[in-house]
Protein backbone atom coordinates (compact mmCIF):
# COMPACT_ATOMS: atom_id res chain seq x y z
CA UNK A 1 0.00 0.00 0.00
CA UNK A 2 1.32 3.44 -0.96
CA UNK A 3 1.93 5.42 2.23
CA UNK A 4 0.61 9.03 2.30
CA UNK A 5 3.83 10.51 3.69
CA UNK A 6 5.89 8.81 0.99
CA UNK A 7 3.63 10.12 -1.75
CA UNK A 8 3.69 13.64 -0.33
CA UNK A 9 7.50 13.56 -0.25
CA UNK A 10 7.60 12.26 -3.83
CA UNK A 11 5.34 15.07 -5.00
CA UNK A 12 7.45 17.64 -3.15
CA UNK A 13 10.70 16.40 -4.69
CA UNK A 14 9.24 16.32 -8.19
CA UNK A 15 7.71 19.78 -7.96
CA UNK A 16 10.77 21.34 -6.35
CA UNK A 17 12.95 20.11 -9.21
CA UNK A 18 10.47 20.82 -12.02
CA UNK A 19 11.38 23.23 -14.76
CA UNK A 20 8.58 25.79 -14.74
CA UNK A 21 9.70 28.05 -17.63
CA UNK A 22 7.80 26.19 -20.32
CA UNK A 23 6.30 29.38 -21.70
CA UNK A 24 9.74 30.74 -22.66
CA UNK A 25 10.97 30.52 -26.23
CA UNK A 26 14.17 28.51 -26.68
CA UNK A 27 16.71 28.79 -29.50
CA UNK A 28 18.26 25.67 -31.01
CA UNK A 29 18.52 23.58 -34.17
CA UNK A 30 16.40 20.76 -35.58
CA UNK A 31 17.01 17.98 -38.07
CA UNK A 32 14.74 15.18 -39.30
CA UNK A 33 14.42 11.42 -39.64
CA UNK A 34 12.15 9.21 -41.74
CA UNK A 35 8.54 8.94 -40.62
CA UNK A 36 8.85 5.15 -40.53
CA UNK A 37 11.48 5.41 -37.77
CA UNK A 38 8.91 7.04 -35.47
CA UNK A 39 7.47 3.63 -34.55
CA UNK A 40 10.66 2.65 -32.69
CA UNK A 41 10.81 5.62 -30.31
CA UNK A 42 12.08 5.52 -26.72
CA UNK A 43 8.67 6.54 -25.35
CA UNK A 44 7.22 3.14 -26.28
CA UNK A 45 4.32 4.31 -28.45
CA UNK A 46 5.26 1.87 -31.21
CA UNK A 47 3.10 2.04 -34.33
CA UNK A 48 0.59 4.15 -32.37
CA UNK A 49 3.05 7.05 -32.65
CA UNK A 50 2.09 7.56 -36.28
CA UNK A 51 -1.54 8.19 -35.23
CA UNK A 52 -0.55 11.00 -32.83
CA UNK A 53 -0.65 14.61 -34.02
CA UNK A 54 -1.04 13.60 -37.63
CA UNK A 55 2.47 12.16 -37.64
CA UNK A 56 4.04 15.47 -36.56
CA UNK A 57 6.42 13.88 -34.07
CA UNK A 58 9.76 14.70 -32.46
CA UNK A 59 12.65 13.16 -30.60
CA UNK A 60 13.82 15.54 -27.88
CA UNK A 61 17.07 15.82 -25.95
CA UNK A 62 17.24 14.41 -22.42
CA UNK A 63 16.21 17.71 -20.79
CA UNK A 64 12.94 17.52 -22.74
CA UNK A 65 12.47 13.75 -22.58
CA UNK A 66 12.96 13.88 -18.79
CA UNK A 67 13.57 10.12 -18.40
CA UNK A 68 10.16 9.46 -19.91
CA UNK A 69 8.12 12.11 -18.05
CA UNK A 70 8.29 14.34 -21.14
CA UNK A 71 6.80 11.69 -23.43
CA UNK A 72 3.65 13.02 -25.05
CA UNK A 73 4.54 16.69 -24.43
CA UNK A 74 3.63 19.13 -27.22
CA UNK A 75 5.81 21.88 -28.66
CA UNK A 76 5.36 24.64 -31.21
CA UNK A 77 8.49 24.84 -33.32
CA UNK A 78 9.40 27.14 -36.18
CA UNK A 79 12.36 27.50 -38.51
CA UNK A 80 14.11 30.89 -38.42
CA UNK A 81 14.73 31.16 -42.17
CA UNK A 82 11.93 33.60 -43.06
CA UNK A 83 12.43 33.06 -46.81
CA UNK A 84 11.62 29.37 -46.54
CA UNK A 85 9.65 28.98 -43.32
CA UNK A 86 6.36 30.27 -41.98
CA UNK A 87 6.10 32.36 -38.81
CA UNK A 88 3.57 29.86 -37.43
CA UNK A 89 5.74 26.77 -37.67
CA UNK A 90 4.17 23.48 -36.63
CA UNK A 91 3.10 21.66 -33.48
CA UNK A 92 4.84 18.38 -32.63
CA UNK A 93 4.47 15.69 -29.99
CA UNK A 94 7.53 14.24 -28.25
CA UNK A 95 7.68 10.48 -28.80
CA UNK A 96 11.39 9.67 -28.68
CA UNK A 97 14.76 10.54 -27.12
CA UNK A 98 17.27 12.48 -29.23
CA UNK A 99 20.84 11.35 -28.44
CA UNK A 100 22.41 14.01 -30.68
CA UNK A 101 23.37 17.04 -28.60
CA UNK A 102 23.81 19.19 -31.71
CA UNK A 103 20.04 19.69 -31.98
CA UNK A 104 17.29 19.87 -29.38
CA UNK A 105 14.88 18.12 -31.75
CA UNK A 106 14.86 15.58 -34.52
CA UNK A 107 11.50 15.76 -36.30
CA UNK A 108 9.68 13.39 -38.60
CA UNK A 109 10.14 14.56 -42.18
CA UNK A 110 6.43 15.41 -42.27
CA UNK A 111 6.80 17.78 -39.31
CA UNK A 112 10.07 19.19 -40.68
CA UNK A 113 8.41 20.14 -43.97
CA UNK A 114 5.37 21.54 -42.14
CA UNK A 115 7.55 24.40 -40.87
CA UNK A 116 7.96 25.63 -44.44
CA UNK A 117 6.06 28.23 -46.41
CA UNK A 118 3.65 26.83 -48.98
CA UNK A 119 5.55 25.05 -51.75
CA UNK A 120 8.87 25.22 -49.91
CA UNK A 121 8.72 21.90 -48.03
CA UNK A 122 11.25 20.11 -50.21
CA UNK A 123 13.61 23.10 -50.06
CA UNK A 124 13.59 22.98 -46.26
CA UNK A 125 14.07 19.21 -46.32
CA UNK A 126 17.18 19.60 -48.48
CA UNK A 127 18.80 21.74 -45.76
CA UNK A 128 18.84 18.75 -43.40
CA UNK A 129 19.31 20.90 -40.31
CA UNK A 130 17.84 24.34 -39.56
CA UNK A 131 17.93 26.98 -36.83
CA UNK A 132 14.68 26.93 -34.87
CA UNK A 133 12.92 28.45 -31.91
CA UNK A 134 10.37 26.53 -29.87
CA UNK A 135 8.22 26.58 -26.79
CA UNK A 136 6.09 24.05 -25.02
CA UNK A 137 2.36 24.23 -25.75
CA UNK A 138 -0.71 22.49 -24.28
CA UNK A 139 -1.67 19.22 -25.97
CA UNK A 140 -5.26 19.20 -27.19
CA UNK A 141 -7.27 16.01 -27.65
CA UNK A 142 -10.82 17.22 -28.16
CA UNK A 143 -13.46 14.80 -26.83
CA UNK A 144 -10.69 12.36 -25.95
CA UNK A 145 -10.01 11.15 -22.41
CA UNK A 146 -6.70 9.91 -21.09
CA UNK A 147 -6.45 6.30 -22.27
CA UNK A 148 -4.64 3.25 -20.91
CA UNK A 149 -3.36 0.51 -23.19
CA UNK A 150 -2.53 -2.90 -21.68
CA UNK A 151 0.87 -3.90 -23.07
CA UNK A 152 1.70 -7.28 -24.62
CA UNK A 153 4.28 -7.98 -21.90
CA UNK A 154 1.47 -8.18 -19.29
CA UNK A 155 0.90 -11.63 -17.79
CA UNK A 156 -2.37 -11.83 -15.91
CA UNK A 157 -2.59 -12.13 -12.93
CA UNK A 158 1.12 -11.71 -12.11
CA UNK A 159 2.28 -8.70 -14.09
CA UNK A 160 0.61 -5.61 -15.55
CA UNK A 161 2.23 -3.11 -17.94
CA UNK A 162 0.29 -0.14 -19.24
CA UNK A 163 0.91 2.68 -21.68
CA UNK A 164 -0.62 6.16 -21.28
CA UNK A 165 -2.15 7.83 -24.34
CA UNK A 166 -3.82 11.18 -25.06
CA UNK A 167 -2.49 13.09 -22.06
CA UNK A 168 -3.81 16.60 -22.64
CA UNK A 169 -2.82 19.98 -21.28
CA UNK A 170 0.73 21.02 -20.43
CA UNK A 171 1.44 18.41 -17.80
CA UNK A 172 3.55 15.45 -16.74
CA UNK A 173 2.42 12.30 -14.96
CA UNK A 174 5.12 11.51 -12.39
CA UNK A 175 3.50 8.75 -10.30
CA UNK A 176 0.73 6.15 -10.68
CA UNK A 177 -1.06 3.97 -8.13
CA UNK A 178 -3.42 1.09 -8.92
CA UNK A 179 -6.04 -0.63 -6.73
CA UNK A 180 -9.04 -2.89 -7.05
CA UNK A 181 -12.21 -0.88 -7.60
CA UNK A 182 -13.70 -0.07 -4.20
CA UNK A 183 -10.45 -0.76 -2.32
CA UNK A 184 -8.14 1.72 -0.61
CA UNK A 185 -5.19 -0.67 -0.81
CA UNK A 186 -3.19 1.31 -3.38
CA UNK A 187 -0.10 -0.21 -5.01
CA UNK A 188 2.43 2.07 -6.67
CA UNK A 189 3.51 1.41 -10.23
CA UNK A 190 7.00 2.00 -11.64
CA UNK A 191 7.88 3.77 -14.87
CA UNK A 192 9.43 0.98 -16.93
CA UNK A 193 10.44 3.37 -19.71
CA UNK A 194 8.88 6.25 -21.61
CA UNK A 195 5.09 6.21 -21.32
CA UNK A 196 5.03 2.60 -20.04
CA UNK A 197 4.39 1.82 -16.36
CA UNK A 198 4.26 -1.59 -14.67
CA UNK A 199 3.79 -3.59 -11.48
CA UNK A 200 4.24 -7.22 -10.45
CA UNK A 201 1.69 -6.78 -7.63
CA UNK A 202 -1.51 -6.83 -9.65
CA UNK A 203 -4.74 -6.39 -7.67
CA UNK A 204 -7.63 -8.74 -8.38
CA UNK A 205 -10.84 -7.69 -10.11
CA UNK A 206 -11.62 -4.44 -11.90
CA UNK A 207 -8.94 -1.79 -11.48
CA UNK A 208 -8.87 1.92 -10.65
CA UNK A 209 -5.91 4.27 -11.01
CA UNK A 210 -4.75 7.53 -9.54
CA UNK A 211 -2.10 9.77 -11.07
CA UNK A 212 0.15 12.52 -9.74
CA UNK A 213 -0.06 15.17 -12.45
CA UNK A 214 2.36 18.11 -12.37
CA UNK A 215 2.29 21.31 -14.38
CA UNK A 216 5.03 23.82 -13.67
CA UNK A 217 5.30 24.32 -9.89
CA UNK A 218 1.78 22.98 -9.26
CA UNK A 219 0.57 19.38 -8.95
CA UNK A 220 -2.48 17.32 -8.02
CA UNK A 221 -3.99 13.85 -7.84
CA UNK A 222 -6.25 12.70 -10.68
CA UNK A 223 -8.43 9.71 -9.85
CA UNK A 224 -9.76 7.38 -12.54
CA UNK A 225 -12.29 5.34 -10.62
CA UNK A 226 -13.11 2.45 -12.95
CA UNK A 227 -10.73 1.83 -15.84
CA UNK A 228 -9.81 -1.82 -16.41
CA UNK A 229 -12.54 -4.47 -16.19
CA UNK A 230 -11.88 -7.65 -14.23
CA UNK A 231 -11.30 -9.49 -17.53
CA UNK A 232 -8.87 -6.92 -18.97
CA UNK A 233 -7.22 -7.97 -22.20
CA UNK A 234 -3.72 -7.52 -23.62
CA UNK A 235 -3.49 -5.01 -26.47
CA UNK A 236 -6.79 -3.29 -25.67
CA UNK A 237 -7.01 0.49 -25.09
CA UNK A 238 -9.31 1.48 -22.21
CA UNK A 239 -10.88 4.88 -21.58
CA UNK A 240 -9.88 6.27 -18.17
CA UNK A 241 -13.00 8.44 -17.95
CA UNK A 242 -10.89 11.49 -17.04
CA UNK A 243 -9.54 14.26 -19.22
CA UNK A 244 -6.36 16.16 -18.35
CA UNK A 245 -6.34 19.77 -19.51
CA UNK A 246 -4.17 21.55 -16.89
CA UNK A 247 -1.81 24.28 -18.07
CA UNK A 248 1.59 24.83 -16.44
CA UNK A 249 1.73 27.28 -13.52
CA UNK A 250 4.75 29.47 -14.10
CA UNK A 251 7.34 29.85 -11.35
CA UNK A 252 10.21 31.40 -13.29
CA UNK A 253 11.44 34.88 -14.07
CA UNK A 254 9.77 36.84 -16.88
CA UNK A 255 11.06 35.86 -20.31
CA UNK A 256 10.50 36.52 -23.97
CA UNK A 257 7.51 34.48 -25.13
CA UNK A 258 8.27 35.18 -28.77
CA UNK A 259 4.83 36.70 -29.32
CA UNK A 260 3.35 33.24 -29.90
Amino acid sequence: MAQPHFLCMLLFLVLSSATACDRCVHQSKASYFSDAAASSGACGYGSLALTISGGHLAAGVSSLHKQGAGCGACFQIRCKDSKLCSSKGTKVTLTDLNHNNQTDFVLTSRAFMAMANKGKGQDVLKLGIVDVEYKRMPCEYKNQNLAIRVEESSQKPYYLAIKLLYQGGQTEIVAIDVAQVGSSNWIFMTRNYGAVWDTSRVPNGALQFRFVVTSGYDGKWVWAKNVLPADWKIGVIYDSGVQITDIAQEGCSPCDDGNW
